[in-house]
Parts: structure tokens; C-alpha cells; sequence
């Protein structure tokens, strides 16, 4: 499963990343921690990351993309992911879908938790007075002031993402206003309908090869066939010849026995010429003595 969450600061991605992380067996990638990952491990493009930021420069999309590359090949990605800060922008959304097709890889949805951003600025309001109220300081991460400007940055950065997806017919919206069970119970819902339609693609991409594993079958049985016809056509020749041999075969035996009864009776007139003239010396030696 792999999966883009998309959202204001504060609509719940962090909180229902966590609970599709554990429902999945999936990891959760942050380009922040994967950038501060690479650096540590000094692997290449880490390094190359380091350089930039020490000189006080925003990393490129091409090396963020880079570390992206190694990190989802990594052995606890093998179930999938969810990108979090990445994309932010269409071009990095154009880049991560290069990136996905060259690792013959593709991304199973993407889901926008779609707040209501008064509300959210009401919150934190709140929050902040509520801190103020225990007499402890109040975050500076976390003020109306602060995610006003974090608002505003989404909107002119990362909301055009909304549309990108919307026209690949990737996106689906879930009300991110509802209570967490219900966000993660739609989210659910989205899921399952997307593994479903994923099954029947891969059933339609494996059709042709019935089809094919069909014609392939189809070919001997015509070959077959095709033999059978030739046998069938010379059938009648070969009774014609059987039917000659047989009228043949009688007069062959007859000429043989009358070659045989000539030879018999050859042999029984040289037989009895033989004994007269056997009869014929003994007559006469009894004659003599």
C-alpha cells in the first residue's frame, strides 16, 4: 500500500498516518527525518544534502527525490508507505511519479483531509489561552500567528496538488472534521475499495494471457485435425489398392499351385521311371544266375 496524505497543518494526517502505519504494516516516510537519516548514514546524496544545508540553501527536489529512491528500497518499505511533506509541490508530484514508473512502482491513492481553517485557528486560539491560563508557555510553533502562515503557504504550494491528483482520477476527500474514528473508518472504506479495484486490474492485465495460453492450445488440436482430414482424403486410395490386392491375391495363389502340382508330378514321373528301370536289372540278374 502506498499512499500520499494531503492536508492543512492540523487536519489529523499525523494521527491517521500512525493508525495506517500499524493497520498495514507499512512505514510512515518523512522527508525531514529521511533527510537528517541520509546525513547521519553519509551515504551519497546525504552528503551532497549536508553540503547544501550547512550553507544555508533549500535542498532540490532532485536530491530529496534521490534520498526518496533509496529509502523506499529499503527492506521495511517492501509493504508499501505513506509520504509525509512530500510532494508539496506539482513538480515534486511530477518527479515522485517519474521516480515510481522508473521503480515500476505505483501509488495506491491519495487522500485529502479537507478542515474547515477557522476552526482549526480557533483551536489553536484556544489551546494558547488554555496553556496561558496554567501560567506555561505557550509553543511558538503552535500560535494563530504562526499556523496562519503555515495556512497560507499550503494554499499556494501544496493545495495545487488537489487538482493534479484530482485530474489523474487519484484523489479522494474525507471530511477531516469528523471525529478520528470516523476519519480512519472512511479512509478504511477508501482502502478497501482501491484494493479491490487494483485486484481487477491485475486480473484484466492477466486475461490476455489466458487468451493467448487458449490460442496456444487451440493450435495443436488444429494441426491435429488438419492430419486427420489428409488421413481421411487418402482413406479411399488405400482401400481401392487393398481391394486390387485382394482380387489379385487368388489368381497369385492359383498360378502358384498349378506351379507347384508341375513340379509334383515332374518329380512323381522321374520317381517311377527310376523304379523300372530298377525293376527292370534286378529281373535280369535273376535271369543270369
Amino acid at each position: 500500500m502506498r499512499l500520499i496524505l494531503l492536508g492543512p497543518p492540523g487536519s489529523g494526517k499525523g494521527t491517521q498516518a500512525q493508525r495506517l502505519v500499524q493497520q498495514y504494516g507499512i512505514v510512515q516516510l518523512s522527508t525531514g527525518d529521511m533527510l537528517r537519516a541520509a546525513v547521519a548514514a553519509q551515504t551519497p546524496i546525504g552528503l551532497k544534502a549536508k553540503d547544501i544545508m550547512a550553507a544555508g540553501g533549500l535542498v532540490p527536489d532532485e536530491v530529496v527525490v534521490g534520498i526518496i529512491a533509496d529509502r523506499i528500497e529499503q527492506p521495511d518499505a517492501a509493504n508499501g508507505f505513506i509520504l509525509d511533506g512530500f510532494p508539496r509541490t506539482v513538480p515534486q508530484a511530477e518527479a515522485l511519479d517519474a521516480l515510481l514508473k522508473q521503480k515500476q512502482m505505483n501509488l495506491d491513492a491519495v487522500i485529502e483531509l479537507r478542515v474547515n481553517e477557522g476552526v482549526l485557528l480557533e483551536r489553536v486560539e484556544r489551546r494558547a489561552a488554555e496553556t496561558r491560563a496554567r501560567g506555561e508557555a505557550v509553543r511558538a510553533d503552535d500560535t494563530p500567528e504562526v499556523l496562519t502562515k503555515r495556512l497560507h503557504s499550503y494554499r499556494d504550494q501544496t493545495e495545487p496538488l488537489i487538482h493534479y491528483y484530482s485530474d489523474h482520477r487519484m484523489l479522494a476527500t474525507v471530511d477531516g472534521m469528523m471525529p478520528i474514528e470516523e476519519v480512519t473508518e472512511e479512509i478504511g472504506r477508501i482502502l478497501a475499495a482501491v484494493g479491490k479495484t487494483s485486484g481487477s486490474r491485475a486480473a484484466k492485465k492477466a486475461s490476455p494471457a489466458k487468451r493467448s495460453g487458449k490460442a496456444a492450445s487451440k493450435a495443436p488440436a488444429k494441426k491435429a485435425a488438419k492430419k486427420a482430414g489428409k488421413a481421411a482424403k487418402k482413406a479411399p486410395k488405400a482401400a481401392k489398392s487393398a481391394k486390387k490386392a485382394a482380387k489379385a491375391a487368388p489368381k497369385k495363389a492359383a498360378k502358384t499351385v498349378k506351379k507347384a502340382a508341375k513340379k509334383a508330378s515332374k518329380a512323381a514321373a522321374k520317381a517311377t521311371k527310376g523304379t523300372r528301370k530298377t525293376s527292370a536289372k534286378s529281373a535280369k540278374k535273376r535271369s543270369k544266375g
